[in-house]
């Protein structure tokens, strides 16, 4: 009897020892790993051969559309004709680039508006426009999502209140000039949205459970082209003139 006690002691005793080892990997096992190894790969940007610098707005290639559901029936759209975009880009890093961009409400166009529509909608129950002249977008930073395609995380100034609202954009390429073109040309797609409540603009806005009135949500697309620093033709270009 003895001898089975002292036998289970030593066993009890083998065990115990044995939790406090740090395990050793098999011979045949494979390595496990790293956690740098399952970061993800940094994204490369888009390669254009465009210069860093200002680049300012092209009017005639540029449009800022909204959008807005009328009754749960169709996405009523309208536009602004006057706006601004100042931009400072490198393509080499995007993240280092910031766009300004200015409105103004009063240039509000809508196609085949009823008398008087216009004017509403710029009025004291919509964008009041005599207290507040500019709608502003300033870009507080810039995240790289694709080789051309990136988030753009800005301040929007709009009715006197001022919210962060993100933009999601699409870098479409560019040049460094043309012989009809003696600048820089880049070009982007833009979209983003933002509840107009959030910023005092509350008519008309459906009650809870219904869609009669018009959407709490405003949809944004900005079309732009926009013209860099100026073009020096190949050597061999100014020798054909």
């Amino acid at each position: 009897m003895k001898t089975l006690l002292t036998a289970a002691l030593l066993t009890v005793l083998a065990a115990c020892s044995k939790q406090g080892e740090t395990p050793q990997p098999s011979p045949n096992s494979e390595p496990s790993a790293s956690v740098s190894a399952n970061a993800p790969a940094a994204i490369e940007p888009a390669k254009v051969d465009v210069p860093a610098g200002a680049y300012t707005i092209d009017k005639a290639h540029s449009t800022l559309v909204l959008r807005v559901n009328h009754l749960g029936f169709s996405n009523f759209t309208a536009r602004f004709t006057g706006f601004d975009i100042q931009l400072q880009f490198d393509p080499k890093n995007p993240t280092t680039s910031s766009v300004n961009v200015k409105v103004d409400p009063k240039s509000l166009a809508l196609d085949n508006p009823p008398a008087g529509f216009v004017n509403d909608l710029i009025g004291k129950d919509w964008l009041d426009s005599a207290h507040y002249p500019e709608i502003t977008y300033q870009s507080k930073s810039v995240e790289l999502t694709a080789a051309n395609k990136m988030k753009i995380n800005g301040d929007l100034t709009l009715h006197g209140v001022t919210k962060p609202v993100v933009l999601e954009a699409t870098f479409n390429g560019g040049y460094a000039g043309h012989p009809m073109d003696p600048h820089a040309r880049i070009g982007f797609s833009a979209h983003g949205s933002f509840n107009r409540s959030d910023f005092g603009i509350a008519y008309g806005v459906p009650a809870p459970g219904t869609t009669m009135g018009v959407s709490d949500n405003v949809d944004v697309v900005i079309e732009t082209e926009l013209s860099g620093p100026a073009w020096t033709p190949p050597a061999d270009a100014a020798a054909a003139k």
